[in-house]
């Protein structure tokens, strides 16, 4: 019985957006349902290295499937100029839930970037005007890339404004995104002015304020993934329709982390969370002119779910490398 390892080109070939985006939107439900399993995320701190270690296991069953894994994960920030490695590395195990083989081991970085985007791909498409257009990313990373191929599957974007505190690499998105949308660097005002605005950024002083955001816009806050980590103003939040991945998460390491811990944010202020939007246990958009915030920090089902997708199609396209990881076809 041979395990699949799958490299990250291999996992970003095979990781659709519009596929992740249903796995995901399936996984979200599920976990509102009360058919997942997702212990909390656990962090093995390295201060003596500035990182950490982060495991997150999750069995979840959408109906005709179910699935199982765990991503080992890592966020070291000065790997760049230390190493020549990157920030974040990770390595997702997929395994049979019935026998608990281990089916494949594959790239948890490719996985993860793609994951994420298809998630607030979810988001947007339940709290995003219909027909918008327009995508602000503040953030020039490989994440916006991921968060612009995920929202363009539920939204019509043909405008993209990026905003980079290092303009040659948001000239560089542009450039590599310009074949397809109309887009252009700006200040982060005019990205989130957009209809639909992504953060992604590693920031603890917060960078978009209230005053710059339009009446309608959704946003979709990914950078805060550690307690402290902060992108929007509290004003910001405290005014918009708040939609969580996990409350606890959030509350502990999200974007709502700071305000929520110093109590200028409440549970009063939060709306609900992704999977209640998504079964419809909580609205969505309900105006034309209120804004909306998804605070995003990425959760083990979504991984689960967006390894099931990849492991299908490798699987069936013949790619990656088999191997008899559990030494059983040869006992």
């Amino acid at each position: 019985m041979t395990v699949l390892l799958l490299d990250g080109e291999t996992v970003a070939d095979n990781a659709p957006m519009n596929g992740l985006v249903d796995a995901i939107e399936a996984a979200f439900a599920a976990y509102e349902r009360g058919d997942a399993t997702m212990p909390a995320k656990s962090y093995v701190d390295l201060p003596q290295y500035d990182g950490d270690f982060r495991s997150m296991p999750a069995y979840l069953d959408a109906g005709d499937w179910d699935a199982a894994g765990v991503k080992w994960v890592n966020s070291h920030p000065h790997n760049g100029e230390r190493h020549d490695l990157p920030t974040v590395m990770g390595t997702m195990i997929y395994s049979d839930p019935e026998t608990a083989v281990p089916l494949s081991i594959m790239d948890g970085t490719a996985l993860t970037t793609r994951r994420t985007g298809a998630a607030a791909a979810v988001a947007t498409d339940h709290l995003a005007v219909e027909g918008a257009s327009s995508l602000g990313l503040v953030g020039a990373g490989a994440q916006s890339h991921a968060q612009l191929d995920a929202i363009a599957t539920v939204r019509p974007i043909d405008t993209v404004v990026v905003a980079d505190a290092d303009t040659e690499r948001a000239q560089a998105f542009v450039d590599a995104v310009s074949d397809r949308f109309d887009a252009r660097v700006g200040s982060i005002a005019e990205a989130a002015g957009c209809d639909v605005l992504s953060t992604v950024t590693p920031v603890r002083d917060p960078i978009v304020d209230a005053d710059a955001v339009g009446a309608h816009t959704h946003i979709n806050a990914i950078g805060a993934d550690a307690p402290g980590k902060h992108e929007l103003t509290d004003d910001l939040l405290a005014a918009a329709k708040l939609v969580l991945d996990d409350h606890t998460q959030c509350t502990h390491s999200g974007e709502v982390n700071v305000p929520y811990g110093t109590g200028r944010l409440t549970d009063a202020d939060i709306h609900a969370e992704l999977g209640e939007v998504v079964t419809g246990a909580a609205p969505g958009r309900t105006s034309a002119d209120e804004v909306t915030v998804f605070d995003s920090t990425g959760l083990a089902i979504q991984d689960v779910a967006a390894a099931r997708v990849v492991y299908e199609r490798a699987t069936a396209a013949g790619a990656g490398t088999s191997f008899d990881l559990l030494g059983l076809d040869s006992a």
